[in-house]
């Protein structure tokens, strides 16, 4: 295989990322081409010894990994082998060792860059249809992702306090940034669960700046804290989120825009958080200007009867209080991609046994939805349509089933199969029921295995024992 930095490369690994990934035609206005993948390497890589994993081949049998069904190394490698050997190449070993070693050597700032950029250019392809009175709408939220129990990652990422030792599994904490109009995401933190700097504010202090002067952001209450919202506010990016509950609203107060609708100020809070230095608390403002409206849900079924988002958006005019309740009940849309992410992509529990492969694998995850969250905006402007309207897994299945015909689809035949399968994702709508109502609970019984309240080795020595 040639070497990643030369451009003789590009076509070979053109065929290989349409063999085990996808073909770059679904993509809306090509979100990530060969020749983009192979700059990207090159500037992150550098020069790099003749062998079958080079970067290019490492990051293309990567992502075929995560986006298969079966993601063990040795199905990714066999994949592999199964390519070369039909194209008459020399087969590698099916052995996984030389592949394991090539994610490690491979460059911690690459996937993450390509995730920004993949970001970036579906938010750049959205249509205006799908924006916000033309403006960027950004959602935060934020999750965590298990992990092996190895020392490493238990080091990196501890596990929940209220676990005995050798009984649990280290946790990561995870904020993202994702787009409302395509659902990409834009970028994303992880840090451990605990310890020092390790919140979800200090992870989103981290991202601030891939936020742009002119942004909305859409968070929950956790984020509407006022050194986070001032902050942001510096920044030119104005925020909706919901009130924290121990900011009380007393719309007696303030200077009234309508029902249950008012302007107030913020004041700095006295003390400093332990995070911020003096000099950034002093250079805080000392007052916000903030809208909070109060927002009633009044179909049955819901558990919150009612609740106060808070905005910089202050112009009643601009903004009406319905429209910014509107606004806010999409934040929804973050638990949804959210879902995606860890459900159908596989993050929920990730596999790596070190911190650096568990970040290069979460973001690998990230990659890849992004790609199918290109598909999907390709498939809505062709047919007309939301990128929201549209099913992630129905795109990701469809994805797999078209796969293997685009890899050797020619010619005009290959744009017949491109177009069949857009059509295919633009199919697959998600039900549109905004207020439908659904009890959180589930029917089918797990299996009834005791808790684990010593690590194995020790309960396995208990049963040599008692044998």
């Amino acid at each position: 295989m040639a070497d990643p930095t030369r451009t003789d490369a590009t076509p070979q690994f053109g065929s290989l990322f349409r063999s085990l990934v996808l073909d770059p035609a679904l993509l809306l206005d090509r979100v990530l081409t060969a020749e983009a993948i192979a700059l990207a390497v090159a500037e992150e890589a550098g020069q790099t010894c003749q062998r079958i994993f080079t970067p290019l081949v490492t990051l293309a049998v990567f992502l075929g990994q995560v986006l298969a069904d079966d993601r063990s190394c040795r199905a990714a490698v066999t994949r592999l082998l199964a390519w070369r050997a039909a194209r008459g190449m020399r087969p590698c070993s099916p052995d996984t060792g030389a592949y394991c070693k090539a994610r490690l050597r491979m460059s911690e700032a690459l996937l993450p860059r390509l995730v920004r950029q993949t970001g970036d250019a579906l938010q750049a392809g959205a249509a205006d249809a799908w924006l916000s009175g033309g403006r960027r709408v950004v959602i935060v939220d934020g999750s965590t992702v298990s992990m092996p129990d190895t020392p490493g990652n238990q080091a990196a990422f501890p596990q929940h306090k209220n676990q005995r030792p050798g009984c649990g599994f280290p946790i990561a904490r995870v904020v993202v940034l994702l787009s409302l109009a395509t659902g990409g995401v834009l970028d994303a933190a992880l840090g451990g669960s605990k310890g020092k700097l390790s919140g979800e504010h200090a992870l989103l202090r981290a991202l601030h700046g891939r936020l742009s002067r002119g942004d909305i952001l859409l968070g929950d209450a956790y984020y509407s804290s006022f050194d986070e919202v001032v902050t942001l506010v510096g920044m030119g990016v104005d925020v909706v989120m919901r009130q924290v509950a121990n900011r009380k609203t007393d719309f007696r107060r303030g200077t009234r825009l309508g029902r249950e609708d008012h302007l107030v100020t913020w004041l700095r809070h006295r003390n400093r958080a332990e995070w911020m230095t003096r000099e950034a608390f002093a250079s805080l403002p000392r007052q916000l200007r903030m809208r909070e409206l109060r927002v009633r849900v009044e179909k049955p079924g819901f558990r919150t009867r009612s609740f106060v988002v808070v905005t910089s958006l202050v112009d009643p005019a601009t903004y009406p209080g319905r429209e910014l309740a509107a606004l806010y009940r999409r934040r929804w849309a973050a638990e949804l991609d959210i879902r995606s992410i860890k459900q159908a992509m596989g993050t929920d529990v990730l596999r790596c046994l070190s911190p650096a492969m568990i970040r290069k694998e979460f973001f690998a995850h990230l990659l890849a939805y992004n790609l199918i969250r290109g598909m999907m905006a390709e498939a809505a402007r062709r047919h007309g349509v939301s990128p929201r309207e549209l099913s992630f897994q129905g795109a990701r299945q469809t994805l797999e089933a078209f796969r293997g015909e685009l890899a050797h689809g020619p010619g005009a035949g290959g744009e017949g199969l491109v177009a069949a399968a857009l059509k295919a994702i633009a199919h697959h709508r998600v039900g549109d029921r905004p207020d439908r109502v659904e009890p959180r609970v589930v029917k089918r019984r797990p299996k009834a295995y005791p808790r684990m309240q010593v690590p194995r080795s020790i309960a396995r020595k208990r049963l040599l024992r008692a044998g």
